[in-house]
C-alpha cells in the first residue's frame, strides 16, 4: 500500500496573508536585529537623511538600512549586491526588509554616507553589553591582525620603479607622437590639411593615463616623505631645545644644542612648505611614515599602491599581503570587544597605549590586568599600563632563534628582568595563559566563521569604519547568544 504524502501546493494563494513574524523560528537573529534597531540611537543618521533635499525619490527608513547592514555583516554577507539579492531570496533578509528591495547602489551609498556614525553604533552596542553584564573588566587582552586591503600587492610600486617607468613611458609617448606626426604630415600631403582627422591612438591614451597616474602617486609619495622628514627634524629640535634649557649642561653644549635646534627648524620649514593641513589621523593612533633620505626624498624602496594608496605591504602568515592592521581589546568574560582600531602601521608595539586608552574611555573603567604578546613589549608600554592602574603582562622576548639556534633575548634591564620574573611565577603564567582564549578566538570567529578576510572599502578612513562595523556585529552576536530577545528588553531598559 502506497504512503500518502503531506500536502504541498507551492502555487496556492493565501486567503489570509501570513505574518512575517511567523516565517522564522522564535528567537532568530533577524528578529533580534529588528528589536535592536528600535532601541539604539540613530539620531545622527536620521539628521543626515533629513538634511538632504526633500524633493525627489523618498529614502528608505534609516532603521531598515542599518538593520540590513547589521544582519549582513553578522552572518558574513558584506557585499551590497549580495545583500540586495538576499532581500529576494533569503527569508531572514525578506523579514528585515519588510517586502521592499533596496537596490545595491542605495545600500552601498547609505553605508558610505554614514561611516562616521558607525563608531557611535559600536559604542551603543558595547553599552548594551555592559548593561547585560557581559564585561567583567578583570582581564583584557590586546592583539592585532593583518586584514587584506581591497587592493592587490601587484598594484604597488616602489619610488625607484616609478621613476624608471615614468622615464620609459615618456620616451614611448614621444616616439608614438613622432610617428603620429609623420603619418599626419603624409596624410596632409595626400588628402589635404584638416581632412580625415582622427582621434589619438588608443595606445597613446593608455600610456598617457598610466604616466599621469604614476606622476600623481610619485608626487604624493614625495610630499608625504617631505612631511615625515620635517616631523622628524622638528622632534629632534624639541629634544635639542630641552637640552639647551637644561641648567646642568655646560654653556658651550647649550649653545651648540640651540644652534642645531634652529637649523633643524629651518630645514623642517623648508621641507614642509605646503599650506595643506596634515592628513587626519584618528587620535593618537600610529600611522605609516614614508622612509626618507636626509634630503626629505622617499627612499628607493618606499612604495605606493595604485588601487588603495593608504594600504601597506605587510607580513602575514609567512608571506606579504597588501593590508591594514586591525587592533582589538577583548574582555575575558564573554569575548566582548571593548576597543577597536585600524591603522596602516604594521608593528604592534605602537598600538598598545592608544588601545588601552580607548578601552578605558569606552568603558569608563580600568581593567585589573592587561595581556599582550611580545610584539607589544616596550618599557614605555609597561609604564603606561601602570599609570592607568592596570597590571601589564607582556613577554619581553619573542619566540625567535639566532643563527646558532638559541632563543634571542633582549639585553637585561630592571624593567625587563622584573617582567621576566613576573611571568615566570604561577600567577603570572596563569594570567598570561588567558590571552590565548580571550583575544585569539575572536579573530577566528571574525575571519573563519564569518569569512571577513578582506575589506570591501578602500582608503584608511573607509576601511577603519568597516572594521568598526565588523567589531560591532561581533559584539551583537555575543549579546544575542548570551541574552536573546527577552533579555534585550531588560538591557535597554
Amino acid at each position: 500500500m502506497a504512503k500518502n504524502y503531506r500536502d504541498w501546493t507551492p502555487t496556492q494563494s493565501y486567503l489570509m496573508p501570513p505574518s512575517p513574524m511567523e516565517w522564522l523560528p522564535e528567537g532568530h537573529l533577524a528578529y533580534f536585529v529588528l528589536d535592536l534597531v528600535e532601541t539604539i540611537d540613530l539620531h545622527e543618521i536620521e539628521a543626515a537623511v533629513q538634511a538632504k533635499d526633500p524633493r525627489g525619490e523618498r529614502p528608505y527608513p534609516p532603521r531598515l538600512m542599518v538593520a540590513l547592514l547589521l544582519y549582513g555583516y553578522a552572518i558574513g554577507v558584506v557585499s551590497s549586491r549580495e545583500i540586495a539579492r538576499a532581500t529576494y531570496g533569503d527569508v531572514a533578509f525578506r523579514v528585515i526588509a519588510g517586502g521592499v528591495h533596496p537596490y545595491f547602489t542605495t545600500i552601498n551609498q547609505f553605508r558610505l554616507d554614514h561611516l562616521a556614525a558607525f563608531r557611535k553604533l559600536f559604542q551603543e552596542v558595547l553599552r548594551l553589553c555592559l548593561r547585560g553584564g557581559l564585561v567583567s573588566f578583570g582581564h583584557v587582552a590586546i592583539d592585532g591582525t593583518k586584514i587584506k586591503a581591497n587592493a592587490s600587492k601587484r598594484k604597488a610600486m616602489s619610488y625607484e620603479r616609478m621613476q624608471q617607468i615614468e622615464l620609459r613611458l615618456e620616451q614611448e609617448i614621444n616616439d608614438i607622437l613622432a610617428r603620429a606626426a609623420a603619418v599626419d604630415a603624409a596624410e596632409d600631403t595626400k588628402y589635404g590639411v584638416g581632412e580625415m582627422s582622427e582621434d589619438l591612438p588608443a595606445e597613446l591614451r593608455r600610456r598617457e593615463d598610466r604616466l599621469a597616474r604614476i606622476q600623481q602617486l610619485r608626487a604624493e609619495l614625495e610630499q608625504e616623505a617631505a612631511k615625515a622628514r620635517a616631523d622628524e627634524l622638528r622632534a629632534r629640535a624639541e629634544v635639542l631645545r630641552a637640552k639647551a634649557a637644561d641648567p646642568s649642561e655646560p654653556p658651550r653644549e647649550q649653545a651648540a644644542a640651540a644652534t642645531r635646534a634652529a637649523n633643524n627648524d629651518a630645514a623642517a620649514d623648508k621641507l614642509d612648505d605646503s599650506d595643506d593641513p596634515p592628513p587626519a589621523v584618528d587620535g593618537d593612533l600610529p600611522h605609516h611614515r614614508v622612509p626618507t633620505t636626509p634630503e626629505g626624498k622617499p627612499t628607493p624602496t618606499a612604495q605606493r599602491n595604485f588601487t588603495d594608496p593608504d594600504s601597506r605591504i605587510m607580513v602575514h602568515d609567512g608571506g606579504f599581503v597588501q593590508a591594514y592592521n586591525g587592533q582589538i581589546t577583548v574582555d575575558e568574560a564573554h569575548q566582548i570587544i571593548v576597543a577597536e582600531a585600524l591603522t596602516n602601521q604594521p608593528p604592534d608595539a605602537e598600538h598598545f597605549v592608544p588601545m588601552l586608552h580607548r578601552t578605558v574611555t569606552n568603558c569608563d573603567a580600568v581593567p585589573e590586568a592587561v595581556t599582550a604578546d611580545a610584539g607589544y613589549f616596550s618599557e614605555a608600554n609597561l609604564r603606561a599600563a601602570e599609570h592607568y592602574g592596570s597590571e601589564p603582562y607582556i613577554p619581553v622576548d619573542r619566540q625567535r632563534r639566532s643563527s646558532d639556534g638559541q632563543p634571542q633575548q633582549l639585553p637585561p634591564t630592571p624593567a625587563r628582568e622584573h617582567m621576566r620574573a613576573k611571568l615566570a611565577t604561577t600567577v603570572g603564567k596563569a594570567i598570561y595563559a588567558k590571552r590565548k582564549w580571550t583575544v585569539e578566538p575572536v579573530f577566528g570567529q571574525i575571519k573563519g566563521a564569518r569569512g571577513f578576510r578582506r575589506f570591501s572599502l578602500r582608503g584608511r578612513v573607509k576601511a577603519a569604519a568597516e572594521w568598526t562595523f565588523v567589531c560591532l556585529t561581533h559584539n551583537l552576536l555575543k549579546l544575542y547568544r548570551a541574552l536573546g530577545r527577552p533579555a534585550l528588553a531588560t538591557a535597554t531598559a
